[in-house]
């Protein structure tokens, strides 16, 4: 555990067994300069999360990056959250950049430099693979936000999540038949799988965490400016299924409607929001809450 500047950085187990079988297997410096890369990667994103006034308590560092976490839930804006996501990946590329200047410059041990080139581009790729928590998954959830409800694109976030991990566990095991497994590879694919298989069973508590952030986002997008979209809704419709409906990064204003499709009232999110909280049981109709 190291602890800077207010972030705690803790070794997941993944990394500390890796590190065992470097030590075994004699490749204990390049696993030190993995580490290096890792932390600097890690250091992009917390670097980017603060620079938006994050608070950033805690980050895990695995053998491909790193998992940050934060205090924010869902009340910073998508834009923030891809330029955070992306900052990593941003670090193994000035990295990369600084590698072939060392080498033009002739610095140091050549072949130690296009090591650490290559550890750069196999981790700032794979870190780009749409596989939540990796950078690309955060940008994945991010992008389908702009086009359906938060719900909706935690779900099919999940599901792409899920289906990558096994195509990666697949892809470690299928060519490498007579040649023995790439243990690395499938190490890292198993626990993506189990992340995200762990995850989807989750999506209930992890979108009512993101919707305990949204009146407080609410509050921000009206005074920087928000897009506005007006949600029509039926009135048997319940307040669980009327809260899946909401964007991420817009002002609602929700139009209760009859059968007959008249407009009965107009809720604004943030009476919504807390009605949804008010200790009432989720599953009544909005025309029971409102009406």
């Amino acid at each position: 555990m190291i602890k800077c500047f207010g972030t705690v950085y803790r070794f997941h187990p993944l990394f500390i067994l890796l590190m065992v079988l470097s030590v075994v297997t004699g490749y204990f410096i390049e696993l030190l300069t993995l580490f290096g890369i890792v932390l600097i990667h890690e250091l992009g994103h917390v670097a980017a999360a603060r620079s938006f006034g994050w608070r950033v308590p805690e980050v895990k560092l695995l053998p491909f990056g790193g998992v940050a976490v934060t205090d924010e839930g869902g009340s910073v804006p998508a834009r923030e959250e891809l330029l955070v996501a992306l900052a990593g990946p941003l670090q193994n590329a000035m990295m990369i950049g600084f590698a072939f200047l060392m080498i033009r410059v002739g610095g140091m041990d050549v072949e130690w430099w296009s090591y650490f080139i290559k550890a750069n581009l196999l981790i700032g790729a794979f870190n780009l693979l749409p596989i939540h928590p990796l950078d690309g998954g955060r940008v994945l959830l991010c992008l389908l936000g702009y086009g359906m409800s938060y719900h909706r694109a935690l779900v099919a976030c999940t599901r792409i999540s899920l289906v990558m991990s096994i195509l990666l566990v697949l892809g470690s095991i299928l060519p490498q038949l007579s040649s023995g497994l790439n243990l690395n590879v499938l190490a890292v694919g198993l626990f993506l799988f189990y992340t995200n298989y762990y995850g989807y069973k989750q999506i209930p508590f992890s979108f009512l965490r993101f919707l305990m952030g949204w009146e407080a986002s609410a509050a921000r997008f009206l005074k920087e400016g928000a897009s506005l979209e007006r949600l029509y809704v039926r009135s048997s419709l319940s307040l669980s299924e009327t809260s899946q409906m909401l964007m991420r990064g817009k002002y609602h204003l929700i139009y209760i409607c009859s059968s007959e499709g008249k407009v009965n009232l107009v809720v604004p999110e943030q009476a919504f929001i807390r009605a949804f909280f008010s200790g009432q049981k989720t599953d009544r109709a909005v025309s029971e809450v409102f009406l």
